[in-house]
């Protein structure tokens, strides 16, 4: 891994080419929740999934050799990332219980303000331009068009609103974790590692409240489920976050962030595509929204 001091001040073809790839399963990644959380309970199916990530990272970590530990002084900030993280998903997982996971996605996305809010404060040379404030802007409102159709048609759904508000916190959660890996020793460990505190705290967190909520624990569900759950681990919490983390050593957060309004775009797209819903206007013009945002945030100084 290079060094803090090589960080590079843009997003090249490779860090673009990821973060599309990223966004695009992160997309999928909620209809794969959504499906499969009438059949196995939210946080025990998030129990599971964090569980075989875990144990992925580890068996990754033997064969690349990656010291995961080493006393290096990230313990700290290595604990309470995975609080954060664990809480994230925590409200993820029990949000798409109470709404759907076009509006739970919307929600989750005001991460980047969180990013965008804090991060310069404790890492200066973080901090947006004006133009980027406005590219930040454009793509969240671009995101919000997206889903206005659904918001003003549908009548609310009974205690929508709880999801909702568990989709905002865990929005919250996200950019914290961000601002966390960015502004302490986590941001000289390995990718590796710093994942490694995010899936472990989880898969021992989440069990017990899982047991505190009363769901009932099973390993007899369909082959479908399996198989979504197979995503989630290996694709979703173990290759995809693996990627995010290295790119988060080596790129500027802020800019990164303004990637993620992709996500609940192509989670529209996968409707489409997946579900035969309409392709609407307001679709088309949220793509136009986004990719107009995005391009305004990675401008170069």
């Amino acid at each position: 891994m290079s060094a803090p001091d090589q960080r590079k001040p843009h997003l090249d073809t490779l860090a673009v080419t990821l973060l599309l790839v990223c966004c695009a399963f992160w997309g999928f990644q909620q209809i794969l929740i959504k499906a499969t959380v009438g059949e196995v309970p939210p946080l025990w199916q998030a129990s599971l999934r964090f569980w075989g990530a875990t144990v992925l990272l580890w068996l990754w970590c033997q064969w690349r050799a990656v010291p995961l530990f080493r006393r290096d002084g990230t313990l700290r900030g290595g604990l309470l990332a995975g609080l954060l993280f664990a809480g994230e998903f925590a409200f993820i997982y029990l949000g798409l219980m109470h709404t759907t996971a076009s509006r739970l996605t919307v929600f989750l996305y005001t991460s980047p303000f969180v990013v965008a809010l804090l991060l310069p404060r404790v890492v200066p040379g973080e901090a947006l331009r004006r133009v980027q404030w406005i590219g930040l802007t454009i793509a969240f409102a671009a995101v919000t068009l997206a889903f206005s159709e659904g918001f003003m048609q549908s009548s609310p759904v009974a205690g929508q609103w709880r999801g909702d508000a568990m989709a905002l916190a865990a929005g919250v959660l996200w950019g914290l974790t961000t601002l966390t890996i960015r502004a302490t020793r986590l941001s000289t460990a390995s990718a590796e590692k710093t994942l490694f505190y995010q899936v472990a705290v989880t898969a021992a967190v989440l069990p017990w409240v899982s047991l505190a909520l009363g769901e009932t624990w099973s390993f007899d569900y369909s082959g479908q489920a399996w198989g979504s759950l197979a995503l989630q681990t290996a694709v979703g919490a173990f290759a995809s976050y693996l990627t995010w983390m290295w790119l988060l050593r080596h790129y500027p957060a802020t800019q990164m962030s303004s990637f993620t309004f992709l996500t609940p775009v192509f989670a529209l797209l996968f409707g489409v595509m997946l579900l035969g819903e309409p392709l609407t206007v307001q679709l088309v013009i949220a793509l136009a929204g986004v990719a107009t945002g995005i391009v305004l945030v990675s401008r170069r100084g």
